[in-house]
């Protein structure tokens, strides 16, 4: 098995490195990585339902989508993930025991007690410290985890707070649960860099032949490809959420103006607007002008600039009904 150095701390980057190692590099493989400030959301989660867009904005915080399964989680680099990429035997998938025990263990010689809860959660003293996810390709199965070690806890919260939104969708919800870092909790205060050397050499001793591997240009070169293709681009991010339903409604002088969208993998699929405003113009028709296009700001800004929407609604402006639409 590979040690793989990786020092990247893009969260695009690092999350195509993982979909790299399950299915284009040859052999098992084990990393240790860490991410800037970012959210990740699971595979089939709606981040508008997981996140807080405008703290998100304001502190320029990537929402990035892994491969996993499982719930949304704040990184920055208080956190250290690993990935474990190996052949997938009989039991093996969901077997969130299995893959963990390494770092209950690892724990333990620390002076610090963790336990597995539920499905995919390790606890200190009854708080979260680490979700688990995986996945399987073509006989190989790819496991990561978090650690929260001294991860910047108010912007943890201030993230994965989800604006008042009525949004309808079938995206799997994160499960709220109150977390810690371990540094509190260990009998000995260090910093996160030694925590994270103390780890991989616990991994060199303990996993048999456990040998170093430095990426080649080929394999940088390959994951630079699926960042830029995939993990860096808005359509998987944010366009590949589950169908949802979204209903907005917001009170201006000029009336009430209540938007509601069908959306699906990030397309408006049909739209309506409804309220007791005033327009020259049906507003069915200004709704119409909204299908087909990706549910975003910088999709719909265009296209309502070269539309009269005074006609259609009395007095509102393009920056008002953007506003109404768009997260």
């Amino acid at each position: 098995m590979y040690l793989l150095e990786n020092n990247c701390t893009d969260p695009a980057w690092n999350l195509a490195l993982d979909e790299y190692l399950l299915t284009r590099f040859p052999g098992e493989v084990l990393t240790l990585w860490r991410n800037g400030p970012s959210v990740i959301i699971g595979k089939n989660q709606n981040a508008l339902e997981e996140i807080d867009l405008d703290f998100v904005r304001a502190h320029q915080i990537p929402v990035v989508r892994r491969l996993t399964g499982g719930g949304a989680v704040f990184h920055d680099l208080g956190n250290i993930n690993y990935t474990l990429v190996q052949p997938c035997g009989a039991g093996d998938f969901n077997n969130y025991s299995k893959f963990t025990r390494p770092i209950v263990d690892f724990l333990a010689t620390l002076g610090v007690r963790a336990e597995l809860s539920g499905r995919n959660d390790l606890l200190v003293d009854g708080q979260k410290f680490s979700g688990n996810a995986q996945a399987v390709r073509d006989g190989r199965i790819l496991h990561h985890g978090t650690l929260l070690f001294s991860a910047d806890l108010s912007r943890l919260a201030g993230a994965l707070r989800p604006r008042d939104i009525k949004l309808e969708s079938k995206g799997v919800k994160s499960v709220s649960s109150r977390v810690t870092n371990l540094a509190a909790h260990l009998p000995t205060p260090m910093a996160v860099e030694e925590f994270l050397d103390r780890l991989r050499a616990y991994f060199l001793k303990t996993v048999p032949d456990l040998t170093p591997y430095t990426l080649t240009e080929a394999d940088r070169a390959a994951v630079d490809t699926l960042r830029e293709e995939k993990y860096g681009t808005w359509e998987w991010n944010f366009g590949s959420a589950p169908r949802y339903t979204w209903s907005r409604a917001m009170k201006f002088p000029f009336g009430l103006v209540d938007a509601r969208l069908d959306v699906d993998r990030g397309v408006i699929r049909s739209a309506a607007l409804y309220g007791d405003y005033f327009g020259q113009l049906d507003s069915a028709g200004l709704a119409q002008h909204l299908v087909g296009l990706p549910h975003r700001r910088e999709a719909l800004l265009p296209v309502l600039q070269d539309l009269p929407l005074g006609d259609y609604i009395t007095g509102i402006t393009t920056e008002e009904l953007l506003q109404l639409l768009c997260p």
